[in-house]
């Protein structure tokens, strides 16, 4: 007997409660009872619209990321020359009002880490889409090579800055360094 078939704007909707969920929780309260009770709806639920754990927190880190990737879009408008665009990804990235939301970015990059199989696709995805970003946001006659050694260098750079501002708390000193950095290249553009 076929169980009853999911609805999708019902879990569109359950998804971005649970990825608000999990960026005011972290993961280490990512279990079926803790979620649902956050959420006000029965474990039962959570697992028809998700299926196992495992493919919830894929949902989850697609989700976040992809809100992550369009919010700094929309923030550096269309087009952005590459300053423009690593500006936005600071200044967003950098708000205060966002840093459970990068805390919780860091942490999935630190489990990544330690088990690539089950983080496939966010390892696929945590650097790839930031550098096609800002390769495309280069001149285009930048060479294929520079333009993706400088997109690394911008992606390393601005999210070193922002691990130091997580842990530190330093924002004068951090802010500092991110100005000098972001002033390198808009004087180079």
């Amino acid at each position: 007997m076929a169980g009853r078939p999911v609805d999708h704007r019902h879990r569109e909707e359950l998804l971005e409660a649970v990825v608000d969920y999990t960026i005011e929780h972290g993961l280490s309260e990512l279990s079926w009872r803790p979620v649902a009770a956050g959420l006000g709806v029965s474990p039962t639920t959570l697992v028809h619209h998700f299926g196992t754990k495992e493919q919830m927190l894929q949902a989850i880190l697609e989700r976040l990321r992809r809100r992550m990737f369009a919010a700094t879009g929309d923030a550096a408008g269309a087009h952005p020359d590459l300053a423009t665009a690593a500006r936005a990804v600071w200044t967003r990235s950098s708000d205060p009002r966002r840093w459970a939301e990068f805390k919780l970015f860091f942490a999935v990059y630190g489990r990544a880490l330690q088990a690539p199989r089950q983080f496939a696709d966010f390892l696929d995805h945590v650097v790839t889409d930031w550098k096609i970003a800002l390769c495309e946001a280069q001149a285009s006659d930048t060479d294929p090579e520079t333009a993706a050694r400088t997109a690394t260098l911008v992606i390393a750079t601005i999210r070193g800055l922002l691990l130091d501002l997580l842990a530190t708390g330093d924002r004068d000193r951090v802010q500092d360094a991110a100005e000098s950095f972001l002033g390198t290249l808009e004087r180079r553009a």
